[in-house]
């Protein structure tokens, strides 16, 4: 084994120790940080993309040409930056848009697991309740108000809930001042 040193690094047979490589001062390239900066948008764009369309596939090759990058650096680098694999991710959004269906909406969950991007009622099932911890079935269940529930709610938020749209208040008040009728606050001599 031959071994010699060669500007701070240990050359052991031909090639440089990784012991050597850590140990030295790491240079700092000016165009590193543009170059991360431009990887980062790259990146974004890609996962803009599948935030304004869950319900596609989003292959990694797709994602990288909008990103112009390798599958596998792309792979690598999205995973590095958000910590999450593209794949993922968007399985994620996709969950998120189902849930707020299941919420909002008395769509059938079959319908909403089409809608949201997904061929199988089964691993849109099994998905759902690896990311949420419940089924969409129980997800909706909970999430439906119970007549006694605004009970618990506090009487300013349920009065604030059912307060009329400014834009309303003051059209009416309009209306009202212009049949004669005042709210007593200014010009009323009755």
């Amino acid at each position: 084994m031959k071994c010699r040193s060669f500007e701070g690094a240990i050359i052991v047979n031909g090639r440089q120790s990784m012991h050597s490589l850590a140990m030295r001062p790491t240079k700092i390239v000016k165009n590193s940080v543009n170059r991360d900066l431009k990887l980062l948008r790259r990146l974004l764009r890609a996962k803009d993309h599948m935030d304004a369309a869950p319900h596609e596939d989003w292959p990694i090759s797709r994602l990288a040409s909008v990103s112009g990058a390798s599958e596998a650096y792309f792979a690598r680098s999205f995973r590095d930056a958000f910590g999450i694999p593209p794949h993922r991710y968007l399985l994620t959004r996709r969950v998120e848009r189902a849930a707020a269906l299941l919420r909002d909406t008395d769509t059938p969950i079959i319908e909403i697991a089409l809608q949201t991007g997904w061929n199988s009622l089964g691993t849109f099932g099994r998905t759902f309740r690896d990311v949420t911890g419940e089924s969409p079935s129980e997800l909706r269940r909970r999430m439906q108000l119970v007549p006694g529930d605004l009970e618990e709610v506090p009487h300013c938020f349920v009065s604030a809930a059912q307060r009329p749209h400014l834009k309303m208040a003051v059209s009416e008040k309009r209306r009202r001042t212009k049949e004669g009728r005042h709210d007593g606050r200014k010009g009323d001599d009755s």
